[in-house]
């Protein structure tokens, strides 16, 4: 039992087939949907998107919904999650809380900041939440706060390769069939 969720765990950073096969079985899991090109598309780019926020444990939901809201494949969005994982997390989040601080004129940590951020990191040696959620309540929002415009520009971003990419594997694929059925009648 433990064997297998220390492996289920190590999976999650780096699956067993390796990041690139991983990616394109992801790629091909996503080609072979049968939804339209514009559900595909809005799917994967609903789950990247909400890959942006700093709430771990809801990107699937969150995914969902505004696939949802979006007309997209809700596998897609499943699939499109697969972007926020541990080893982008910290660079995602990063980005959000300079672009939420850079969104509310903050110039960086000021001295108010540092020492209530001294202060929590004292407190994270007794847990996370000893001190409350108001002791990470700033950080959350502005975190919050910059993963929206982030989130906007991955899901256009997202959207326009998607659908793109869909569009034209459908196109090959379709003439890649008619010239098989057009040898087919020649024999």
């Amino acid at each position: 039992m433990r064997a297998g969720l220390l492996n289920r765990i190590r999976d999650l950073a780096w699956p067993r087939m390796g990041l690139r096969r991983y990616g394109t079985y992801l790629r091909k899991r996503v080609m072979r949907l049968s939804a339209s090109p514009h559900a595909i598309a809005a799917g994967v780019a609903s789950g990247a998107a909400v890959s942006m926020f700093p709430l771990i444990g809801l990107h699937f939901f969150l995914g969902f919904v505004l696939a949802f809201a979006t007309r997209g494949n809700m596998i897609a969005a499943a699939i499109g999650t697969a972007w926020g994982n541990p080893v982008t997390f910290p660079f995602f989040f990063a980005a959000a809380y300079a672009v939420g601080d850079w969104l509310r004129g903050g110039g960086g940590v000021s001295a108010a900041e540092s020492e209530q951020l001294a202060t929590t990191g004292a407190q994270l040696s007794d847990g996370l939440f000893s001190g409350g959620f108001e002791a990470i309540l700033p950080t959350f929002t502005t975190m919050m706060l910059g993963g929206l415009p982030i989130a906007v520009v991955v899901y256009g971003a997202f959207y326009i390769v998607v659908r793109t990419v869909v569009t034209r594997f459908r196109a090959i694929r379709q003439a890649r069939m008619a010239e098989r059925r057009g040898m087919a009648q020649q024999s």
